[in-house]
């Protein structure tokens, strides 16, 4: 008798109403969740409302600030998201699901490989995915970057991380080498050696303003230094300075989009790369679009060596 009681209690709950649940337990933001289910605010709030009624308990309450889950939404959390895996696991097949889900995700990463890279993804995404829109995000830093993981204005970030926090994931894609780049008529160009390198303005791509870059440690090694001539925030900036003016940039070749119309130069003293990787909330493991996402960028640049077509 219980299960048929229970059974009758399921008819009349909406699967949707758990749905928009799981959204505002992992974020513990209407608005965030809104965003994720692709749902307008009002909307997820009077989902929300619905959701406090069936439970007879607030879930999220504003505490100091922010919305907080109380101790019956902490205790939903787990059993909630296990119960809905479960479910898509009966009721529709992952391929299936990502052809028909509308869902938007937010990348972030550097403006100038990010022009190639969502080029290529678009076209995955046109057929295992086509109803999935993707946002670039503008881009800073690499903290401001986990910082719009955290607080999920982003879903997925592709850059250069240290080890990070166990709320994240991080994957190695690739590895950038730095080049030195000039217009072709540059007079350095006669004789380019590490005094010519140095005795010319350089350009630096610093999302925050930073006069530093992490050229300046290496130098300093050396007892050497250099003058900056200019801070640009985007890396689109970089080869029309250089054409009009004597700057020179030493940049990840990546993030050159035509190297043809430009002299460029091993540095003249060793300057170590750096290694990129894909990063994402640990909340997003459970997200079948995202995950499916990074797995494709992760595809593109180690499959199929996207990186040597940027």
């Amino acid at each position: 008798m219980e299960l048929v009681n229970d059974m009758a209690n399921l008819r009349a709950l909406d699967l949707n109403l758990l749905v928009i649940l799981h959204a505002l337990l992992e974020e513990q933001h209407v608005t965030r969740a809104a965003r994720r289910l692709a749902l307008s605010q009002p909307a997820t709030s009077n989902a929300l409302d619905r959701c406090r009624h069936v439970f007879d308990d607030p879930l999220l309450e504003h505490i100091a600030g922010e919305m907080r889950l109380t101790a019956k939404a902490q205790s939903l959390k787990e059993p909630l998201s296990q119960a809905l895996l479960a479910i898509s696991a009966v009721v529709e097949t992952p391929q299936a699901k990502l052809t028909q889900v509308r869902q938007t995700v937010r990348l972030i990463m550097a403006d100038q490989p990010g022009l190639t890279v969502m080029t290529h993804l678009l076209t995955r995404l046109s057929t295992s995915a086509p109803k999935v829109n993707l946002v670039l995000l503008p881009w800073c830093s690499s903290k401001d970057a986990l910082h719009r993981l955290e607080n999920g204005e982003a879903d997925i970030a592709i850059s250069t991380f240290s080890a990070l926090p166990p709320t994240f994931h991080r994957q190695e894609i690739g590895y950038e080498g730095y080049v030195v780049a000039m217009r072709a008529s540059h007079p350095a160009v006669r004789k380019f050696n590490v005094d010519e390198w140095l005795a010319w303005p350089h350009i630096v791509v610093s999302g925050e303003g930073d006069i530093r870059g992490s050229l300046e440690g290496v130098l300093a090694q050396q007892g050497k230094g250099r003058h900056v001539g200019a801070v640009v925030p985007n890396f689109t900036m970089i080869e029309p300075l250089l054409r009009a003016t004597d700057m020179i940039a030493t940049t990840p070749i990546n993030c050159l989009s035509d190297t043809q119309a430009l002299a460029i130069f091993e540095p003249p003293i060793p300057v170590p790369g750096f290694s990129l990787h894909l990063a994402w909330h640990a909340r997003r493991d459970g997200d079948l679009v995202v995950q499916h996402v990074t797995e494709t960028l992760r595809c593109l640049f180690q499959t199929e060596g996207i990186a040597a077509a940027i």
